[in-house]
């Protein structure tokens, strides 16, 4: 990859920059605290629900599918926050990417005359074309938002914002400010709402598996550990030998490529990209990985952590939409959820420094 050889400095200049020891204990009780909340919420959900509505196979399925996307982009907004960055654009990208998937899928498959019979005499170039044309168009964006990042020197706030702006204009631009309609019903079928041996939705077999690669890079790679070193002291990473604008363009490159992975999988769940959508992702991405423990600031958080913090809104939404309160609540109650886990984080912060 983009890593080299830890060099011998480097090792001793990391060694007080990564988390360890205490930290590592620490950073496991919040996961044991979070995963009781998560258990709670099912406990009430399963009381106060219906008979049969929510504790049942269905249901459990229906939340991981709905959280298998956000899986996906918490899993990359976590190896940012813990870099000390930032994307605010994913939701834009996400759009942008789905438009240009889409377009090829409908475009490639077959004529609408065709398509209106059931018959795709080109399905397979067009889900290749697809499946690369949004994947790349994600990474692309990455790379833009790591360059102006690291080689122009706009903060991430800043730079992602604008990012998102220009990444869904562009989505309006192309698809003329409307859904793009028109993706294959096999690829739908097969893939979107498909099963692996009729059991587990594709989509998250797919999350499951980038969550697994985003573990094992974070906790057992030297890029992992050189994430957390950028997050916890720039400088010192830097002086320790690591190439720190180089990594953290590597970082915002891999948000992009998920967020071009995320808008393949929404295309082919809904045989549509829809303009209009995604606008919530940002939040609740950020919301899942700092509710899971990452922090704001850098140098802390896990892969497993963001995945309990991915499901406390996905349990507390589905169980919303089960027992009848109003869809306009369930922003509201992330958006606490939000404030809270950053509360706590600070909190955790002060200690540390009076200690």
């Amino acid at each position: 990859m983009l890593d080299t050889d830890t060099t011998p400095a480097e090792r001793r200049g990391l060694a007080d920059r990564v988390p360890r020891g205490r930290l590592g204990s620490v950073g496991r009780a919040e996961n044991f605290w979070i995963g009781m909340i998560l258990l709670l919420l099912i406990v009430v959900f399963t009381i106060i629900a219906p008979p049969h509505t929510f504790l049942t196979w269905s249901n459990a399925t229906n939340v991981l599918l709905d959280a298998s996307e956000l899986l996906i982009l918490a899993s990359g907004m976590t190896f940012l926050l813990i870099s000390a960055g930032l994307d605010l654009s994913i939701g834009s990208v996400v759009v942008f990417c789905a438009v240009i998937s889409a377009k090829a899928f409908a475009g490639l498959s077959g004529s609408a005359a065709q398509a209106a019979a059931g018959h795709y005499p080109h399905l397979a170039l067009a889900v290749a074309v697809g499946v690369v044309a949004g994947i790349l168009s994600g990474m692309a964006w990455g790379l833009f938002n790591g360059f102006v990042v690291v080689v122009m020197k706009v903060p991430p706030f800043i730079a992602t914002l604008g990012t998102a702006g220009i990444a869904l204009g562009a989505a309006q631009v192309i698809s003329n400010g409307i859904n793009v309609v028109g993706v294959p019903l096999p690829l739908e079928e097969r893939f979107g709402l498909g099963k692996v041996f009729g059991v587990v939705p594709w989509p998250v077999v797919i999350a499951v598996l980038v969550v697994a690669v985003a573990w094992v890079t974070l906790v057992r790679t030297r890029f992992g550990m050189r994430t957390m070193a950028i997050g916890a002291n720039i400088e010192a990473a830097r002086r320790a030998g690591i190439r720190t604008g180089l990594h953290i363009g590597a970082l915002y490159a891999a948000m992009g490529t998920l967020a071009g992975l995320v808008s393949i999988i929404d295309v082919s769940r809904f045989g549509t990209a829809s303009i209009g959508g995604h606008t919530q992702d940002v939040l609740s991405a950020i919301a899942a990985v700092v509710i899971g423990g990452t922090s704001l600031f850098g140098g802390r958080g896990s892969i497993s952590g963001t995945v309990i913090g991915v499901f406390i809104p996905a349990v507390l939404i589905n169980g919303f939409v089960i027992v009848g309160v109003e869809p306009f609540w369930q922003n509201i109650a992330v958006g606490l959820i939000l404030i809270g886990a950053v509360y706590a984080d600070q909190l955790r912060r002060r200690r540390a420094i009076r200690a």
